[in-house]
């Protein structure tokens, strides 16, 4: 099947809709708009003043609250729903015979699109551990599913040394619009094919899941530096930018530090920064950036009573987003829709177009618009919060539900509704989804040698945290 041509203005806004997160937030650094809310700043890491609390309209504890009891009925029933709902957009949104799987997809018509992205399809396998662990789709429908992914990604679909290209054509893998060669994406797709080697435990996956890993090439990434670049193109060789501030960054370290045909060396780990932010008395590692930072490497390392020298990165997810939420409210100073039940801002369609945005400190255009996958994609971090906000979403704003689940983005003020659903957001939706009603995803995942080198090699140990105290 042949790309559709298309004019100009409509090739760039297509480029512009599958454009790298990463390059987005490259050139919105720093991007703020003078909105009232509780005082920030960032600390370096080591700052240890004692926190202030700011006067704010709202009286809130400085402390985090406790996690959500165990689900009721009700509430499981809705996770089911969500998760049934968005494994669809990876089953159905997928070639059969690549396995690979679309970049996103408007749901409100017969989406004809050709644009896979390797991390919408590393999102996609674990789906498929999911779906076949729920019973959703049959045990051997799941396999062949995922058998004819691996022996695509390992013989067909272009690498270079190991590593996959962001965007490819859904058909033949043949690369998209000079796109580079992604380390994130990549560690996004190999933490889906380890996941399905752990979790089918047949021998064909195992050996296609063996051969694909160790053929990533980690000493050539950090050939010449301990801070990872994002990517390489072969146009211009490696992209000027690197990994050096906490961010989605820690699967790639990880996953690296963990392979044992190239492994990564151990003082990688300690290369790239964490800054300290403290927002209304809760201070978290953090960066410039959207709250997805904070959730895509736990969306299969299982960092829950474990530490490095740094930090506990379970605990500071959950700060972060608390922090989020607090940041939202004050926000609806000027977006009075944002509440308690409505917030959320990561990068995400509107009606303008894809934005990097989000907050503390105020980043982008920020117009009132919601994003599901930002109380989606905490839900194990703040259980009750984000619980009850994707639930007033789906019962009070219909529009913004689908056949696959949530859109991108909605705006209640504007009455503007997102066609589209983007794989990665519904990724990490349903699997963060799945997290909070139980383990399978980080005990399957964690089973694997790679995640345990790689947690070991970076100097993790378990550990006791200390309950938050009571407000």
């Amino acid at each position: 099947m042949r790309m559709a041509r298309m004019s100009m203005d409509e090739n760039a806004d297509e480029i512009e809709k599958h454009s790298s997160r990463r390059r987005l937030l490259r050139q919105m650094a720093g991007v703020s708009l003078a909105l009232p809310f509780a005082p920030w700043k960032a600390l370096p890491v080591w700052a240890q003043v004692p926190a202030q609390r700011t006067n704010r309209r709202r009286k809130e504890p400085a402390s985090l609250p406790p996690l959500a009891a165990a689900l009721s009925p009700e509430d499981d029933q809705f996770l089911d729903d969500l998760e049934r709902s968005s494994f669809l957009f990876f089953w159905e949104q997928a070639n059969p015979q690549t396995g690979l799987i679309k970049d996103r997809c408007n749901v409100r018509i017969n989406d004809t699109g050709v644009v896979a992205s390797i991390a919408s399809t590393g999102f996609g396998l674990t789906a498929i551990c999911i779906a076949e662990k729920r019973g959703f789709l049959s045990h051997q429908d799941a396999r062949l599913r995922v058998i004819a992914t691996l022996v695509f990604l390992w013989r067909k679909l272009p690498t270079h040394r190991g590593f996959f290209f962001h965007f490819a054509n859904i058909n033949t893998g043949e690369r998209i619009w000079d796109s580079e060669v992604s380390s994130v994406d990549t560690a996004i797709l190999l933490c889906g094919i380890l996941t399905c080697r752990q979790h089918f435990q047949d021998r064909d996956i195992i050996e296609l899941a063996h051969a694909i890993f160790d053929r990533v090439d980690w000493t050539w990434l950090s050939e010449d530096t301990t801070l990872l670049p994002h990517g390489w193109t072969p146009e211009m060789g490696f992209l000027p930018y690197k990994w050096d501030y906490y961010s989605e960054l820690m699967m790639i370290y990880l996953l690296g530090m963990g392979s044992s045909s190239h492994p990564l060396r151990p003082e990688a780990w300690s290369a790239w920064k964490r800054t300290t932010f403290e927002y209304d008395g809760l201070r978290y590692i953090g960066s410039f950036a959207p709250l997805f930072v904070h959730q895509y490497s736990q969306a299969w390392f299982d960092f829950r009573h474990k530490r490095d020298k740094y930090a506990d990165y379970f605990q500071n997810s959950a700060t972060a987003t608390e922090v989020h939420r607090r940041f939202c409210m004050e926000l609806g100073r000027s977006f009075p829709d944002y509440s308690d039940e409505l917030w959320g801002i990561t990068a995400s369609d509107s009606d303008k177009g894809y934005v990097i945005w989000g907050g503390p400190p105020a980043m982008g255009p920020i117009d009132g618009t919601v994003v599901p996958a930002a109380p989606g994609g905490s839900l194990p971090f703040l259980p009750e919060a984000t619980m009850r906000v994707l639930k007033n979403i789906k019962s009070r704003y219909p529009q913004a539900w689908s056949r696959y689940g949530f859109v991108d983005a909605f705006n209640p003020s504007k009455k503007w509704y997102d066609t589209d659903i983007v794989g990665i957001d519904t990724g990490i939706t349903m699997l963060m989804a799945e997290h909070l009603r139980t383990n399978f995803v980080w005990e399957t995942f964690m089973k694997n040698p790679e995640a345990q080198r790689g947690m070991t090699n970076a100097g993790f140990k378990p550990y006791t945290p200390t309950p938050p105290p009571a407000p």
